[in-house]
């Protein structure tokens, strides 16, 4: 029994660092930015790919690979960076699952007495992954058969939105909220997953979650982000300047944090002062009849813009569904991922959609790509078909 503990000690220690290990780590401080640091790396490596282009180096088949490789990692880094800013989002959901994955394991532990499911000839890593998500299921089926548990329906929500299961995380934050409908952070938190599940869009039902958590508790951090965020996404600057500015008493005021909250606030306040209308990029996709049978409609669509010529950190993203296909898309400078890297940065830019089989943005083998040729960075009625079988 003794090496039973041990080894289910050692297993949720690989669990918990493979949850909080990425999350963790884009919080982590150091004197230059973690997204400007990555920016840098990802320039040089593209120039050293033209260069090796230029020179002979590399047929044009790899350097497409590689390009595509290094567009992947990107665009992860991309979204990293994105959920860093939101106020350390990551950091609370990586402490949120970090404590509750012991005690479920624990639990499930107790409730099955079947120390014989550990198989020490299994590959750790993929016996870890399995864990975790098994964990998650059977949270999920004790809730059906105890649906009062408010507490467990606020970490099914967490887990699944750690996971990159949006849907099923606004429906656990749903079933949370309809039994404790007065908590703030619960409801901001509820706005935040069902408008990722909705494709990135604050408007409508997340909106008013929004405004129900700034009425029961003002000062809520999440919800005042959240509520600056769609006020700008609306162009109403000067509202989201307000809500943003609320957050600056709330946080150190030397803080990363701090310093990000001002510079929102004081571009906010230009575009209103300025009457500056956000340029945009729009279009449609497409998914072609000969891929069509190879995607799923749960599937998630990534349609982002890059650089024509420069480095490949997407320089805004949009998330929909492969359901929602043919659609409209509009991206802004208010998708930016970093300092300089906006649409009006780059006259020229590459429009590419990707149905990501697993959800992740880093493109894999089976995925499905389109790719329009080189636009300007205001063009109207771009067309991109997805008719490509990533390789």
């Amino acid at each position: 029994m003794t090496v039973f503990w041990f080894v289910g000690a050692v297993l949720a220690a690989a669990v918990l660092l493979l949850v909080l290990k990425p999350l963790m780590k884009a919080s982590a401080k150091s004197p230059v930015s973690r997204r400007e640091a990555n920016i840098a790396i990802h320039r040089d490596q593209l120039r050293e790919l033209d260069a090796d282009l230029r020179g002979g180096l590399l047929a044009q088949a790899d350097y497409e690979r590689a390009r595509r490789e290094l567009e992947a990692r990107a665009l992860e880094d991309a979204s990293a960076s994105a959920a860093s800013s939101a106020g350390g989002r990551s950091r609370g959901v990586a402490w949120a699952i970090g404590a509750g994955i012991p005690v479920i394991a624990l639990g499930l532990y107790f409730s099955t007495g079947n120390p014989g499911a550990i198989a020490p000839q299994a590959d750790p890593h993929e016996l870890s992954a399995q864990q975790l998500e098994g964990m998650v299921e059977r949270l999920a089926a004790r809730l059906r058969e105890s649906p009062d548990e408010v507490e467990g329906w606020k970490l099914l929500g967490r887990s699944y939105t750690v996971l990159g299961r949006f849907p099923e995380a606004a429906d656990a934050y749903a079933r949370a909220a309809a039994r404790e409908p007065r908590d703030a952070q619960l409801l901001a938190d509820f706005a935040d997953v069902l408008a990722m599940a909705r494709g990135q869009s604050l408007d409508g039902e997340p909106e008013k979650l929004i405004a129900r958590a700034l009425e029961i508790d003002p000062t809520n951090l999440k919800a005042l982000a959240l509520a600056g965020t769609a006020a700008y996404a609306r162009k109403d600057y000067a509202a989201a300047a307000a809500q943003w500015e609320k957050m600056l008493p709330l946080v150190p005021a030397d803080s990363e944090d701090a310093r990000a909250i001002r510079a929102n606030v004081q571009e906010a306040r230009a575009l209103a002062g300025t009457g500056v209308t956000r340029q945009e990029l729009k279009g449609t996709v497409t998914l072609s009849s000969k891929v069509k049978a190879q995607a799923t409609p749960d599937d998630t669509v990534f349609i982002f813009a890059r650089a024509a010529e420069g480095p490949a950190m997407p320089l805004a993203v949009q998330r929909i569904k492969v359901r929602e296909l043919p659609a409209a898309f509009a991206l802004d400078d208010s998708m930016a991922m970093a300092p300089g890297m906006s649409l009006s940065a780059h006259p020229r830019v590459v429009i590419v959609a990707r149905v990501s089989r697993s959800g992740t943005p880093a493109a894999r083998p089976g995925d499905l790509q389109g790719t329009s040729a080189p636009v300007a960075n205001d063009a109207q009625g771009i067309r991109v078909v997805i008719d490509t079988v990533v390789r």
